[in-house]
């Protein structure tokens, strides 16, 4: 059986992440105290016990995403016998988990690589007021429509009826009023730190590519999809390039579980916080099977 691995993205936080795996599996205790010494503060302790607020910042909850799903990837492998999966992905700061997975990377070298980038993206947050918005109901073509009239961007395409919206304050509240008007079925506004996946990233998008370019990417062992194109690239500058436009691009995450279905698989396990993303792959496809792995007990 093919299997697939998902990793979540910015916003599945929550204190007590991967507690139980720190305590139960001496290699995901070993991934905690390696970022404990890399990021130089009690970071495991942040995780398991919070506060909330300390656990949100963008720097902060990057990190804390890529070390769990890492965390969770590692006991997988331990406890399946199984070395690598047919293929991952990640949704948006997910897929740099995915690529550490697939050994593009070392796991100190990713954490370094989410710690900047979550830095970069709260200077840009802090510098361009910026907001989100999930527009529920509607076609694609709708929501593209609405976000072009008001100059803001798609930030997220999660599954069929689910758009998220990102830009500027003024022209989301324009927009956010405008699209109830116009009958989609709920339009919520998202409480983010800033305008994620969109124009209003641009300066993080710049020094981020400053910052990869002396890194050493080595080829994927298993194929990862970009949430820029829903494609799978092998060359090491081609997967920088992908996460670099990724900042300020939207995230196709529907149009990468469909390619994943294309090349033939439907089963995948999350190793991630909160089981978001097996409800996404239920709206995209009732025949895909995810099973959500983040705590010991799901093993």
């Amino acid at each position: 059986m093919s299997i697939g691995l998902l990793f979540s993205g910015q916003g599945a936080q929550r204190v007590g992440m991967g507690r139980s795996l720190y305590q139960n599996s001496p290699s995901a205790r070993g991934l905690y105290e390696t970022a404990n010494e890399v990021l130089g503060y009690d970071f495991a302790q942040l995780c398991f016990k919070g506060p909330l607020e300390g656990l949100t910042p963008t720097e902060v909850c990057q990190p804390a995403l890529y070390v769990h799903g890492l965390a969770s990837f590692t006991v997988w492998r331990e406890i399946s016998g199984e070395e690598s999966a047919a293929l991952a992905m990640g949704l948006s700061l997910g897929e740099f988990t995915a690529l550490a997975a697939a050994h593009v990377y070392d796991f100190e070298v990713g954490l370094k690589i989410v710690a900047e980038r979550g830095r970069l993206m709260q200077v840009a947050c802090d510098q361009a007021k910026g907001t989100m918005a999930s527009v529920l109901g509607g076609e694609r073509d709708e929501v593209v429509a609405l976000a072009a009239e008001f100059e803001v961007d798609l930030a997220n395409l999660n599954c069929p009826g689910q758009v998220v919206i990102s830009g500027p304050w003024a022209h989301m509240e324009q927009a956010i009023r405008a699209g109830r008007e116009r009958g989609f079925k709920r339009i919520l506004p998202l409480e983010v730190a800033g305008a994620y996946h969109s124009r209003l990233m641009e300066p993080a998008r710049a020094a981020f590519e400053d910052f990869l370019a002396p890194i050493d990417f080595r080829p994927p062992r298993a194929p990862v999809y970009s949430n820029v194109d829903a494609s799978a690239a092998r060359d090491p500058a081609a997967i920088k390039a992908k996460l670099v436009k990724q900042i300020v691009s939207p995230v196709y995450w529907e149009d990468c579980m469909l390619a994943a279905r294309e090349a033939g698989v439907v089963t995948f396990r999350e190793c991630g916080v909160g089981g978001v993303l097996k409800g996404l792959a239920r709206r995209i496809d009732p025949g895909f099977e995810v099973i959500s792995l983040q705590e010991f007990a799901d093993f």
